[in-house]
């Protein structure tokens, strides 16, 4: 039983890491689907409310709430796979939330990508609503996300795989870890 927890930065390449995941058959919790979940239920609109209600989320249920609403659905997944992914980490609380659960059967890797190079892709990806059109800044991003405690979270990582190269290369990476294990990596 390996779950894979991925941390970083906005753009650095999480949701491409989860999308190999999937297409070799590993199923993928997106953390971030707790939250646009509760958005919903909120009558709020996700695109625009996700950093507000995942700062409720862990005012109203500890900052560890996003992750625990995750367990269950890792928890069924593996009762079928001997390996999961987990998307969206944000909080060396989350970490400590799933080293407690799933212990040596859990590997925290961090996607790391450099500030100009995440803002590029973002705008290439068209699915966040820029600053201009009243949306969340990439620094206000990162501030948002560093003040949850990720840069902790991804001080915490078992390995760390720069996602600087072409989208080809950074996929070969991702399917080498998990089809091979961490070890198989020139970290």
């Amino acid at each position: 039983m390996t779950v894979i927890g991925i941390v970083g930065l906005p753009g650095s390449g999480k949701s491409e890491a989860a999308n190999v995941a999937a297409e070799m058959g590993v199923p993928v919790v997106t953390m971030g689907d707790v939250i646009r979940e509760e958005c919903r239920d909120r009558g709020l609109d996700p695109a625009s409310d996700h950093g507000t209600v995942a700062k409720a989320l862990r005012a109203e249920n500890g900052p560890a709430a996003i992750a625990e609403r995750s367990l269950p659905m890792i928890e069924a997944e593996l009762e079928s796979n001997d390996t999961v992914l987990v998307d969206g980490i944000r909080s060396d609380v989350e970490v400590e939330a799933f080293e407690s659960a799933f212990g040596d059967g859990f590997l925290l890797v961090e996607i790391d990508a450099p500030f100009e190079l995440r803002a590029d892709r973002l705008d290439l990806r068209g699915r966040d609503t820029s600053a201009e059109d009243g949306g969340e800044s990439l620094e206000d991003r990162d501030a948002r996300e560093l003040g949850f405690g990720m840069g902790e979270a991804m001080e915490m990582a078992d390995l760390t795989i720069e996602n600087t190269e072409t989208l080809a290369a950074f996929q070969r990476t991702v399917r080498t870890l998990i089809r091979d294990g961490p070890e198989a990596l020139d970290q």
